[in-house]
């Protein structure tokens, strides 16, 4: 299970498999931080086409205070320009990462660095072998789950999902997704007649996005049983959480992020 933890006020949600590993890693939430409405207070991104945007300056401040609250000073933060696909990308100790580089996943084995995602509504996942020494964080939406980007991720690291643990972090709950006949029709083409999705006899329905991670995880070799999640929903924990859809895209971004064994 993920557990709550508020640390000199910095809230964040830590899986508890992923703590038996050793491996430094945590999904934030909006509490904690510096910035003002409506970025209050961890903000740890701006949104994309809004007039409103929250200062660089603060946001650098709120990862530095989530990551010396977690126990990760000196660690660099890395982060993708993040498409909505399955695309996946490493970071390899010692080498340099290009933070503009299109994709959705991240890889690692360098101890030194977090690999993370920016999430406000979206799945994210954070994957680690079981000696902690590959590790990896995915941005997962609908499109994301369809292409199967988390099973990009398993993969990629290339230890065999059997190895792996993966906690899937908070975000928007099935009752919370709403969603039209093209996307339901996606999640019924992907897995079939036990899609975990419910259709409305008006043609619009809802979909598990949480769920589906967990069944394409398992479908990758990932142990059940080695699947930390959540209840909580970015949606309807408005006290916790930002969401894109509840706030109409003036919204902050909460972060998954992870670093390799030491």
């Amino acid at each position: 299970m993920l557990v709550r933890a508020d640390i000199g006020g910095v809230v964040v949600y830590r899986s508890t498999r992923l703590l038996h590993i050793g491996v430094c890693h945590a999904f934030s939430t909006r509490l904690g931080g510096f910035s003002p409405a409506p970025f209050d207070s961890m903000n740890l991104g701006n949104p994309n086409g809004c007039a409103i945007q929250d200062d660089g300056g603060r946001i650098a401040e709120n990862y530095r205070k989530l990551i010396a609250a977690i126990g990760g000073q000196g660690r660099e933060v890395l982060r993708v320009h993040q498409v909505h696909g399955a695309g996946v990308v490493r970071a390899e100790r010692g080498r340099i990462f290009d933070v503009g580089q299109k994709a959705d996943a991240i890889v690692s084995n360098d101890p030194l660095r977090f690999v993370s995602v920016r999430i406000a509504d979206c799945v994210p996942v954070l994957l680690a072998s079981d000696d902690g020494a590959q590790v990896a964080a995915i941005h997962a939406g609908w499109r994301g789950v369809i292409a199967q980007v988390a099973l990009a991720a398993v993969r990629e690291m290339g230890c065999g999902g059997r190895r792996i643990t993966a906690a899937i972090g908070p975000c928007i709950s099935g009752e919370a997704f709403e969603v039209g006949a093209e996307v339901l029709g996606a999640f019924e083409n992907s897995f079939g007649a036990a899609a975990p999705m419910r259709r409305r006899a008006d043609g619009k329905g809802h979909v598990d996005l949480p769920e589906a991670i967990r069944r394409q995880l398992i479908a990758a070799g990932v142990e059940a049983d080695r699947i930390d999640m959540t209840d909580r929903c970015t949606f309807r924990d408005g006290d916790e959480f930002f969401s894109h859809r509840r706030d109409h895209g003036v919204t902050g971004r909460m972060a998954a992020l992870i670093a390799a064994a030491k």
